[in-house]
């Protein structure tokens, strides 16, 4: 199989930037062309929600490469352009500035969008965090707010609610589940988290959902439940997770269900390829698709697609990992916990602050490891996945 001439890379972050430059790495000396939505260079999420919305970084520090190593890759970025429309069949994006972009090869790498609840949104002191302008509207709001509520129990929502506390904000974290990112965590370590928090001085509100604002002069003035009275608020930050940009891909023919859909070697159609949040690829060991939202994923994905687009023909079979810091806390998460699992502690304990629990499924097989301030051990004990996570033989290309 030959290169393409050309590469087309819609999506200019984490993902899509490794695709460039794993490209650039093996060889390739193609045209490559970066299309990105945003006008700056591109930059990393994860810090937003801490150090950026802390105030520890600056906007600069999540810059991912600066522009003298961007000019280096010898590729056409095309900043502050949005993708409205795709035709596979040419393979030919349409943007917003009117231009048409063609290439022999095209990788998907949009990412997400905040999602919205409705009920949630206009009135001033209302936000959501996905960009560096977002983070900056709501720092400067955070940094004279009393009563800050956020609505939304997942990583996002957990990691907001702790640096607002340690800002000095008195905050309700409120959400739909008995703890704090029980969906990621399971119910025993989504208990500590919680205790973690409220050791803090965060205010939870459990199995909690959220209806409606209450305003006042057309400003947030606190939140309804659908059981309860509302919760007082001075700023409200809606983190109830994101949705895969894919709204510009209507009508393109390639098959969109929660992403952009693609086989194992993430190929969404011929020539076509998906990286990062917004693919949802088949996961051969595991013969089910997945989609993950993590910064690591997003990196590992975009080499192996590279790689595939020069012609390796690899399958994609990650174990599946995740991180958080939380008030003092790193947790770190390889594979894929269930609500049925049976946690055990291996290493450390509890009581001290500092312990690796395995996930156990209902013959004894560990299909999760999880550190809490451990993360060496953490990764040690990943081994113990590797087998479940990996195809025993390697499907026939799509």
């Amino acid at each position: 199989m030959s290169s393409p001439s050309d590469v087309l890379v819609v999506g200019a972050g984490a993902a899509g930037l490794a695709v460039v430059e794993s490209l650039r790495r093996k060889g390739y000396r193609g045209q490559i062309t970066l299309l990105g939505e945003e006008a700056g260079v591109p930059y990393d999420r994860p810090p937003l929600s801490k150090q950026v919305l802390a105030g520890t970084w600056d906007a600069e520090r999540t810059h991912l490469r600066t522009r003298d190593v961007l000019d280096s890759l010898d590729a056409e970025f095309v900043f502050g352009d949005r993708a409205l429309a795709l035709d596979a069949a040419t393979r030919t994006v349409h943007t917003e500035s009117g231009a048409e972009l063609a290439a022999e090869a095209i990788v998907l790498a949009t990412g997400l969008h905040a999602r919205r609840l409705p009920g949630l949104s206009g009135a001033a002191g209302v936000h959501v965090l996905r960009t560096l302008d977002d983070a900056a509207r709501l720092r400067g709001e955070l940094l004279e707010a009393d009563r800050v509520v956020v609505v939304g129990d997942g990583v996002l929502g957990a990691e907001i609610a702790a640096t607002a506390r340690l800002m000095g904000a008195t905050v309700t974290l409120a959400g739909p589940q008995a703890a704090p990112m029980q969906a990621q965590l399971g119910h025993e370590i989504a208990r500590l988290l919680a205790a973690l928090h409220i050791e803090h001085g965060v205010r939870l509100r459990p199995d909690t959902l959220v209806e409606a604002l209450d305003t006042a002069d057309g400003r947030v003035t606190g939140v309804r439940p659908v059981d309860g009275a509302t919760i007082p608020a001075d700023l409200v930050v809606s983190a109830v997770g994101g949705a895969p940009a894919t709204d510009w891909l209507a009508g393109s023919g390639l098959a969109l269900e929660d992403g952009v859909v693609c086989d194992s070697r993430c190929r969404a159609a011929d020539g076509i390829y998906a990286a990062g949040d917004v693919a949802r690829f088949h996961h051969e060991a595991l013969d089910r698709s997945l989609r993950h939202e993590n910064r690591t994923n997003a990196t590992e994905q975009a080499m192996l697609v590279a790689a595939n687009i020069l012609g390796e023909d690899r399958p994609y079979t990650p174990v599946p990992y995740f991180w958080t810091d939380q008030l003092g806390v790193k947790i770190q998460v390889y594979g894929l916990p269930a609500p049925t699992s049976t946690v055990r502690i291996v290493e450390g304990g509890t009581e001290e602050g500092r312990f690796v629990a395995q996930y156990l499924d209902g013959e004894g097989s560990a299909v999760a490891v999880l550190g809490w301030n451990m993360p060496k051990q953490a990764r040690m004990h990943r081994r113990h996945l590797t087998d479940r996570y990996s195809p025993a033989t390697a499907a026939a290309p799509w």
